[in-house]
């Protein structure tokens, strides 16, 4: 059996539920398990502009391109 890392979310009602699918050879096996806060990922806002400013304009696939957008309907004038 393989060391597995797994996360998961406790429920609103304080309780984690897991389900791990293991190799039926493992059945029958102790194990143990650890519980531990996963670090916030909310990035800064300096972050989050770094990432934007890295992934605009990134693609670089030829044939990548926009779709024709079509027509807009005529629509009714609000009173």
């Amino acid at each position: 059996m393989n060391r597995m890392i797994i996360k998961s979310r406790i429920g609103k009602d304080g309780v984690l539920h897991m389900s791990v699918p293991v190799s039926p050879a493992d059945a029958d096996r102790e194990v143990q398990i650890t519980i531990e806060p996963v670090e916030s990922t909310a990035m800064t806002p300096e972050e989050w502009r770094n990432f934007i400013l890295a992934t605009a304009g990134s693609i670089t696939d030829p044939t990548f391109g926009q779709h024709e957008q079509g027509e807009f309907e005529d629509r009714e004038q609000l009173p």
